[in-house]
């Protein structure tokens, strides 16, 4: 088993930065990927940004290329997305999520085994 749990959600103006964490414990060698998902109010839960275990090949949806960048600290076992010039419409709970298949489909939301319990980010205008 994985056990993810993030932190760092909160309430900023627009403009404004926030840097979100996630945790990692168990079986956390398992893991091929992991990637931060979003699901604003109403709206189904979307894919935001993946990274490789070993911190390569990072992949952003493209309203957030240029703002936001995701990583890692292996020596943490934690993955951080730092978001900077943010927008009302990146308004949402955040969720870290992780892949133990190998998956090349990092943008599917299907193919990440586990979880975390989500985070929420309020941007205001």
């Amino acid at each position: 088993q994985v056990q993810l749990v993030e932190s760092g959600g909160g309430l900023v103006q627009a403009g404004g930065s926030l840097r979100l964490s996630c945790v990692t414990s168990g079986r956390a060698e398992r893991i091929h990927r992991m990637g931060w998902f979003r699901q604003a109010p109403g709206k189904v839960r979307k894919f935001v940004a993946a990274i490789r275990w070993n911190g390569a090949l990072p992949y952003y949806e493209d309203s957030v290329k240029g703002r936001f960048t995701i990583s890692r600290d292996n020596a943490k076992n934690t993955m951080y997305l730092q978001m900077n010039s943010l927008k009302p419409e990146d308004t949402a709970v955040y969720y870290c999520a992780a892949d133990t298949s190998g998956s090349y489909a990092y943008r599917i939301e299907s193919v990440y085994d586990y979880w975390g319990q989500g985070t929420q980010v309020t941007v205001s205008s």
